[in-house]
């Protein structure tokens, strides 16, 4: 009775028994192990060809015959993984297998093989931003271009990488020559047209009109200090003079009407330390009274010109953050004497005076965009007579004080912007303070890659010479807009509106101007350039308001 126990529990455990190749491993240890053991093989690893053992086949036509001993003499015995058992489909195969070709989408581009031994790796085929594989090549791309040099093309062996250059804000902008350490521009304007109204008369008498600009720019290119020359003139010139009028009663603006034109400063910085520079400018300034002005003699054969000669000295100390400005000004302005239409002369020796003032500015940086500052100026004229023809004694002194910030808001939004008081006492009491609201603004708005935004609003205390009126307070406020609808064809429009404020006279003078121009940018060095203007005078005096429509064309010669 135990005995058939006994084998009915042998029987029981050979059933449940998993069937493995340990049970045909003449290796007697993995008679031994046990079902549960972890290191006893699965059917999963006895299919694995790698293993060397297989289950039978159940089908006997597909198990192969049995190998004798015979068959086995001889032979080499393979142990462990075969050669290149571990090769990707890409890399070093010791068996010299055939790799499998990627695959590509119909119409995809297909990278080009190397030429040989030696030569650059094929470049991968091309994906989108997303990673995935683009199905085609722009022609740009493929398209034949034209050699580079190696050492252009930065393909010399040890050859230091090549800085990236900046990219041309103005690919149409003058390029310049150097001359030694000075980057020098120069450019002409020639432009030809007509003028409805030349002296701005309240019978307008229409001339034609040429206008003849040039420019000079010199920049130093030095590490430390720095030297900016900017001189830019122009002359207006007319067919023929004004017609006098036909009572024979002087007019209120000249028969030769032609004005010259010239502004010139030249800056210096001398940079004593990190913190210390020293500072100067020499400025010139020749112009005439402009046309419609009540400071214009009637019966004058032409306009007297005059000159502003001045210079400034100062020194700029930073302390960290807050920076603090001083200098010193000094300025001469003389007239040439009015030539009249009887052929007699008349002295402007009582609008001859020299300037001499100080300014000072203290600015503090909150941070790199954000920098506000008070800036305070004073000064006193001396004329050469120390009374003018109407027996008014013209000395004075006065000056402004302003507040107000710089700031810059990602190259978008950048300029300055202040606000203040300005005033003048004269030595003569008849004659009342001048003084008014000062405001000064300089703005530039970068809409668009394309469009451009411009305010400019300025303040003036100007000289006079009617009886009884202390000066003229003059505010412009100007609003431009430049578009590029190519980069070769630029549009500007402009609008400007003015103030002139006569204190100690009942005279109130508007202007207004609208112009817009149209550039053609041939080359870096031809421009051809139209504009049209239209201005409007309105004075509360009567027959002392004007109108005038300008129309030019010409070119721009620029190096």
């Amino acid at each position: 009775m135990l005995i058939v126990l006994a084998l009915t529990a042998a029987s029981g455990l050979a059933r449940a028994q998993t069937v493995t190749p340990d049970l045909f491993s003449p290796n007697r240890q993995s008679q031994v192990v046990t079902p549960d053991s972890p290191l006893r093989r699965t059917p999963a690893d006895a299919m694995d060809p790698l293993n060397g053992l297989k289950l039978p086949d159940p089908d006997p036509s597909r198990r192969a015959s049995p190998s004798t001993t015979s068959e086995r003499v001889g032979q080499i015995p393979t142990y462990g993984l075969p050669a290149a058992n571990g090769a990707a489909t890409s890399g070093y195969d010791s068996l010299n297998r055939k790799r499998q070709k990627p695959k590509y989408y119909p119409g995809q581009a297909k990278p080009k093989p190397p030429p040989g031994p030696g030569s650059p790796a094929p470049t991968p085929p091309p994906v989108t931003p997303t990673g995935d594989l683009r199905l085609s090549i722009p022609p740009s791309t493929t398209a034949n271009k034209t050699p580079l040099p190696p050492a252009m093309a930065g393909t010399i062996v040890g050859q230091p990488p090549r800085k990236r250059l900046k990219i041309d804000d103005d690919p149409f902008g003058a390029v310049g020559d150097y001359a030694g350490s000075f980057l020098i521009k120069t450019a002409v304007e020639v432009m030809g047209g007509y003028d409805s109204n030349p002296g701005r008369l309240n019978s307008p008498q229409g001339r034609g009109l040429y206008v003849v600009a040039p420019e000079f720019l010199a920049v130093s290119d030095w590490e430390r200090h720095a030297i900016v020359a900017d001189l830019r003139g122009s002359f207006t010139g007319y067919g023929s003079g004004l017609s006098p009028n036909a009572d024979g009663t002087p007019l209120s603006a000249p028969l030769d009407v032609d004005r010259p034109s010239f502004t010139g400063h030249i800056d210096g910085r001398l940079d004593v330390s990190k913190d210390t520079h020293l500072t100067a400018q020499a400025r010139l300034l020749v112009s005439t009274d402009n046309p419609g002005s009540p400071n214009v003699q009637a019966g004058l054969a032409k306009f007297p010109v005059y000159t502003t000669l001045g210079g400034t000295f100062g020194i700029d100390q930073n302390f960290n953050r807050l920076q603090v400005s001083l200098g010193a000004t000094v300025d001469r302005t003389d007239y040439q004497w009015s030539k009249l239409t009887d052929g007699t002369s008349s002295s402007n020796d009582d609008r001859n005076f020299t300037q001499y003032g100080g300014v000072g500015r203290v600015s503090y940086e909150l941070n790199p965009a954000v920098k506000p500052f008070v800036e305070v100026q004073g000064d006193s004229r001396v004329h050469d007579l120390y009374l003018d023809r109407a027996g008014y004694a013209r000395d004075s002194s006065g000056g402004y004080a302003k507040v107000g910030t710089s700031f810059e808001f990602t190259r978008m939004l950048f300029g300055e912007i202040s606000i203040g008081y300005a005033m003048r006492d004269y030595a003569d009491t008849r004659l009342n303070r001048l003084e008014g609201l000062l405001t000064t603004a300089s703005l530039t708005w970068t809409a668009t890659p394309l469009t451009t935004a411009k305010f400019y609003s300025d303040t003036q205390i100007g000289e006079t010479t009617l009886p009884g009126t202390s000066g003229v307070l003059s505010r412009t406020y100007t609003i431009e807009v430049d578009h590029d609808f190519r980069r070769w064809l630029t549009a500007i429009g402009k609008f400007t509106y003015g103030t002139l404020e006569y204190q100690g006279d009942n005279r109130n003078d508007t202007i207004y101007s609208v112009s817009a121009d149209l550039i053609y940018k041939m080359t870096r060095s031809l421009w051809i350039k139209g504009t049209v203007r239209r201005d409007w005078l309105d004075s509360n005096q009567p027959l002392q308001s004007s109108a005038s429509t300008v129309v030019m064309l010409g070119v721009r010669v620029q190096n």
